[in-house]
Order: structure tokens, then sequence, then C-alpha cells
């Protein structure tokens, strides 16, 4: 049986913002051509995202945030049938296309189905190579390249469906997961873990805004060594006590020394590290149970090594 899974689906690659943006269909096939050079992609168990439910999307999201969505989408619809572009911009980062509502119910849907698939013991644990990403998003807006939060929604979902009473998120983009905080702060349900690169968008995350929230701010061109230091004597003791019964991964890669969005200073045996640590919690409270989602990471080539380096952990190869 193949220990790990790995879900997307084409419609993930039609949501675009535009000539030139960073987050960007092409991060996908990056991914991709990594998986087949290295042959890691022969050790995964392949699967299609489905269409996430909208009833489970507002497990965490504003009824009015996904109606909003799906109205933009119509609207974007008629716009080229009119002889129009086809895009909204949601703010001066963050445009829709037609494809964007398709596109994020897939990356929802991936999540959830990919907590399924592990809880139901298929898979061990599974990585969601979907985009738009999701820690930005709010509970009712939409924000930095962030439309629904897949992550969010993951967590809501195994605790409604499965009743879990203990899950964690574990957020090590270069970003402070703002949306993922917002939806998920003060619930004793769930842990959330970070670090990010401080002040820097969504400027954010200095305080912790409930008990449940543990953010490790830190400044530009912090490096591997420091970042491991803060996991070890920060996260796991946090991560330890709370005893997860599943481990949430909002895994973006964009505080990899090369991307250009952060200035941050981690390598792809970082990742590595990280990831390890992250897996010896799951392994000791979650019967090994990981679902990962794919955030940040711009840089295609050292996404595509990171998401390797990530994943060979996961399979334990």
């Amino acid at each position: 049986m193949f220990k790990t899974g790995y879900f997307t689906h084409a419609d993930c690659r039609r949501h675009e913002m535009g000539p030139g943006h960073p987050e960007c269909p092409e991060r996908l096939d990056a991914i991709e051509d990594r998986l087949l050079a290295s042959g890691l992609g022969d050790f995964l168990d392949r699967r299609e995202a489905p269409v996430g439910s909208v009833k489970e999307i507002e497990l965490a999201h504003d009824k009015l945030h996904v109606a909003a969505m799906r109205g933009m989408a119509q609207e974007l619809a008629e716009d080229i049938n009119a002889g129009g572009r086809g895009y909204a911009q949601i703010d001066p980062d963050t445009a829709m296309n037609v494809h964007t509502f398709p596109a994020a119910l897939r990356a929802a849907g991936a999540v959830m189905a990919a907590t399924d698939a592990v809880m139901a013991g298929e898979l061990q644990n599974a990585f969601c190579a979907v985009r738009p990403p999701g820690h930005h998003a709010c509970r009712d807006k939409a924000m930095g390249f962030c439309f629904f939060n897949n992550v969010a929604v993951g967590a809501m979902y195994a605790v409604h469906r499965y009743g879990l009473e203990r899950v964690a998120v574990v957020d090590f983009d270069v970003h402070h997961g703002n949306g993922t905080e917002d939806i998920l702060a003060g619930d004793p349900r769930v842990l959330m873990v970070s670090f990010f690169q401080h002040p820097f968008y969504p400027y954010s995350g200095d305080t912790a805004p409930a008990p449940n929230m543990l953010n490790v701010p830190v400044p530009a061109y912090t490096r591997g060594p420091a970042i491991r230091e803060l996991v070890e004597h920060q996260w796991l003791p946090r991560l330890e006590a709370f005893k997860p019964q599943l481990v949430f991964i909002s895994a973006g890669f964009d505080a990899h020394r090369e991307d250009e969005l952060g200035q941050m200073g981690l390598t792809e045996a970082d990742y590595a590290w990280i990831t390890a640590r992250i897996r010896d919690v799951a392994q000791r409270h979650a019967q090994g149970r990981i679902v990962s989602s794919l955030e940040g990471g711009y840089n295609l080539s050292a996404l595509g090594r990171s998401v390797e380096a990530h994943l060979r952990v996961l399979a334990d190869l």
C-alpha cells in the first residue's frame, strides 16, 4: 500500500490572476516536473481532488462569502460572453478569473478528501498539490492570493465529521496565516503553531489572539538553525502537550532562501527536518495521520525541490 497520497486536479491550473503574477499555474508544473525527474512520483498514491461541498466549506466560512464567490464567477462568465477579459480584482494582489471558483472548490475538496483517506487508514498521510492557496482567506473574505482557507476547512471538517477533540495546524509559510487564525482562534479543539517573517505581509501575528494560537514571528534573514531551535523549544512542547489526533500542515515554501517574495533563509534540508519533527509528533499521538496542503512558494525551482524534500519525509523514502 502507498503510504502517502498526492491530491491534485487540472482545475487548479486554470485559475490564474494575470500575466506575471507569482501565484501562477506553473507552480504546479514545477512540482510535477520535480516528482517526475526524481522518480518520487512513482511512490505516491495519486488521487483526483473532488469538488468540495459548499455545506462543508461553510464550516469555516460565512455563507455570504461563499455566495459572493459563486456570484462573482457567474459575473465573470457573463463578462467573457460579452467580450470582456473576465478578471475581477479582489485586492491589490488578488484577482479572480472564471476558473477561480471551481479551482477553489477543488482545493478545499482535496483537503477534505485527504482527511477522509487518512482517517479511514487508506493512507498514512497526504499532500494536496492545489491552488489557490488558503491560509490568508478569512471567515468572511478573500485576500492574499487566497479564496477559501483549505486547511481551516479541513480542520473544521475533521472536528465535525470525525468528532476529533484535538487537531493541530502547523504553518511554516513565510507569511502569517492570518486567515487560519481568524477562523480557528479560540477553538479549544484546535492548536495552531506557526513561524513567519515579521514585520511583513499581512502585518499581523505579533501577538496571539487566543490560547490555542502559538505565533512565533521572526525577523527577515532568519536562517535554518534559528528556525530549528524555535521548533524544538517552542512548537514541539506545545504539540506534545496537546497530543493531536490529526495534524494539518499549511505547507508554504516561500521562506526558502531563493524565494524573492520573502527574505528568510531556509533550504530543502530545513523543510525536510521540520517535516520529520512534525511526522514524529503525528506518529506518537495521531497514528501518523498528516494532511499537508500547498500554500506559498514562488521560486519555481526552489518550490519543486522543497516539495520533493517534504514528500520524501512523509513517504519515508
